[in-house]
């Protein structure tokens, strides 16, 4: 299966023109994640003392990430008295080579790979296709975007930008089959096809939504069997995953699995939550003979030091994206690389620096409701204002023409009565402009706002010429 286009990224401008001008994108968008807003508000209420929960799970991510490098090495202890072999990847090329070595010694031909972004991270599938090794998706959307020589754009919902009729095409087209948009028929064409791959694969991929320190165990959770079929069919299992994925024990992951599904997809509980540990073991006679885990950092130990460390308690629920409305115009591909969204707007800069990517902090309106849905409650919009102020250090400030209108702004802020006069003469000059009683082109760089809408004209009343009057009124009264 082809991979995706590497071709050079557009500047994220022109990507977000794009995005914002797509009528199909903003339709299937809409649908979904106004779904998953309603099933996430449901599924919270019937979580009792919630914000005790989500107190819990903050605290206990972030007891680990205190002590991330003490509970790294009791991870690996405990994972080799299990009988896994334990790897570490300071960068996706190393973590791509591990696999690719272990593929190679083993003789893998054929793998099969659930739904992972630490592989999309690092973009496995194609190293390993340089091999000669076939790659197959095993998540039913992840399935589908590499049909489509596509990339996920959301951390749940990987086809999130595709409607139901956009997945029946893709599925006649690419597996010669009659067009259906109906998801059980489609459900069950994906099932025919995958179930032979996951009987001939003798290499099996998977991410891991938590690794649990003490017990020396993988979690996994996931709607759909692919997951299991990935981790236990095949004779070799490699999980890879980012060194911050960790919890303490199986009481941390307790408060863990009780928000990640209300927040992800409105379910008190996925259908499947697995424990994996390690490989069969006398006098068993299934799962792997070998099971593999990766721990990758690509960046993760600088962003730990920096002011945005607290993104690494992050537990890729998604609710975030689905709350924000910058994220609702311009869906995933526009922010360009894995992570998307508010909580990608921190992930890419963090991990890959500034250049290349410091517009992505400024796409927020700062509104807060990414971090009012967070389960662990990060606090998303000042790690974006931390960014921006980097990107602005490193380079450069913002335009003449706005630092000259913020000064400019300040000076009559500060005088109340120059300000009333002001707004008095903007108000009448504006209303002069308008047309119908809407603004549908302004002069300067105010013009960007009304490229894409139309400004209402000001009320021949200020509010506070309004409300003056009606205390006047009152005290007559």
């Amino acid at each position: 299966m082809s991979a995706p286009s590497s071709q050079p990224l557009p500047p994220f401008a022109q990507r977000v023109d794009a995005a914002v001008h797509d009528e199909h994108l903003h339709d299937a968008l809409g649908r979904a994640t106004a779904q998953l807003r309603s099933r996430r508000g449901g599924a919270f209420a019937s979580l009792e003392q919630s914000d005790a929960v989500r107190a819990a799970a903050r605290a206990a991510k972030m007891h680990v990430l205190d002590r991330l490098d003490e509970s790294l090495i009791a991870f690996e202890q405990s994972l080799r008295a299990r009988g896994f072999q334990v790897h570490w990847a300071e960068t996706p090329e190393q973590a791509n080579d591990l696999v690719r070595a272990i593929a190679r010694r083993a003789g893998c031909k054929l793998a099969v790979k659930s739904k992972s972004m630490a592989t999309e991270e690092t973009h496995l599938n194609a190293a390993l296709e340089q091999d000669g090794v076939e790659v197959v998706e095993s998540d039913l959307g992840e399935y589908i975007v590499q049909l489509r020589r596509d990339r996920p754009s959301h951390i749940i919902l990987p086809i999130i930008h595709l409607t139901r009729e956009d997945v029946g095409k893709v599925v006649s087209e690419e597996l010669h089959v009659p067009y259906t948009d109906e998801p059980k028929e489609l459900a069950a064409i994906a099932r025919e096809v995958l179930r032979a791959k996951f009987l001939a694969a003798d290499l099996g991929i998977t991410g891991a939504n938590f690794g649990l320190v003490e017990e020396g165990a993988l979690c996994l959770v996931s709607n759909e069997g692919n997951i299991r079929m990935t981790s236990s069919l095949p004779r070799i299992h490699v999980a890879l995953l980012g060194i911050e994925k960790l919890v303490r024990n199986a009481s941390d992951l307790d408060a863990m699995l009780r928000l990640l599904a209300r927040s992800a997809t409105g379910q008190k509980l996925t259908v499947y939550t697995t424990l994996i540990e390690g490989p069969r073991r006398s006098p068993e006679d299934e799962g792997p003979e070998e099971s593999h885990v990766i721990l990758l950092d690509n960046g993760r130990s600088t962003t730990r030091g920096g002011e945005e460390a607290e993104i690494l308690a992050c537990i890729r629920c998604g609710a975030c994206l689905n709350a924000c409305p910058v994220y609702q115009q311009i869906g995933g591909h526009a922010y360009g690389d894995t992570y998307p969204g508010p909580m990608g707007a921190i992930w890419t800069p963090s991990l890959r620096g500034m250049d290349g990517w410091k517009e992505l902090p400024g796409a927020s309106s700062l509104c807060g409701a990414c971090e009012e849905v967070c389960p662990v409650n990060l606090r998303i919009p000042k790690m974006l204002l931390s960014l921006r102020a980097r990107a602005r250090e490193q380079h450069g400030g913002s335009p003449r023409w706005l630092r000259f209108g913020l000064r400019f702004y300040a000076a009559f802020a500060r005088r109340p009565w120059l300000w009333r006069s002001a707004l008095r003469v903007a108000s009448l000059g504006a209303r002069l402009l308008a047309r119908d009683g809407w603004l549908r082109k302004v002069p300067g760089p105010l013009s960007a706002w009304t490229k894409r809408r139309d400004l209402p004209a000001p009320a021949p009343q200020s509010f506070t010429a309004w409300m003056s009057a009606r205390a006047r009124e009152r005290a007559r009264g």
